[in-house]
């Protein structure tokens, strides 16, 4: 009885989404921010927030804002392929960053708010340099495009007080994401393609 139980509960993923759950990690600053980017689009399963691209093994969030263990703010994101693609993914994460500076977004600055995309296999890396590349020659600003491409490593989620902060904690983050200039900003570099 107990293994028929078992069973079924490891089941109970593929029976919900099917065999097309895969994962995705990018960095887009804020984690906060990120990961509210990803919980909004359709076929993503889960979007959390944590740390990954560093040295420090399990880091703490006053650890990774100190900028000394390597890491980045990140989003790890399950979603379901069948419902949404690798491509819409990368177009959701480039249309919420800036990706003309390194080592800062908007008005957190640091090597652990860069951006990047940090991909999970071959497919993955095709996909993100090829989108790189058409970003570059359709972007609607003259900048360059700096964003890193690398492979992912270890992701450690952020302590339970950062995930889904934008819905526990509403008038806190608009105000951090108005005073930060996130959207205008996000607007003033991608315009009429962000309203899509």
């Amino acid at each position: 009885m107990i293994r028929v139980f078992l069973a079924a509960w490891l089941l109970i993923p593929t029976l919900l989404y099917g065999q097309n759950l895969q994962k995705a990690t990018f960095a887009a600053g804020c984690f906060w921010c990120t990961e509210e980017a990803f919980e909004k689009v359709e076929g993503v399963v889960s979007a959390v927030s944590g740390y990954t691209g560093g040295t420090v093994k399990n880091p703490s969030y006053e650890q990774v804002s100190s900028g000394r263990t390597g890491h980045a703010e990140a989003v790890e994101v399950t979603f379901d392929s069948a419902k949404v693609t690798y491509e819409q993914l990368l177009d959701v994460f480039w249309l919420n960053h800036d990706p003309t500076v390194t080592n800062r977004q908007f008005c957190d600055s640091g090597s652990q708010y860069r951006p990047a995309i940090f991909y999970h296999g071959d497919e993955q890396k095709r996909l993100a340099e090829a989108s790189k590349a058409r970003w570059e020659k359709d972007k609607p600003f003259r900048q360059p495009i700096v964003t890193q491409i690398v492979p992912a490593g270890e992701f450690w989620p952020a302590e339970d007080y950062h995930q889904d902060y934008y819905k526990k904690n509403p008038v806190r983050y608009k105000f951090y994401v108005t005073g930060c200039g996130r959207y205008d900003r996000l607007d003033q570099l991608w315009g009429a393609l962000r309203k899509k």
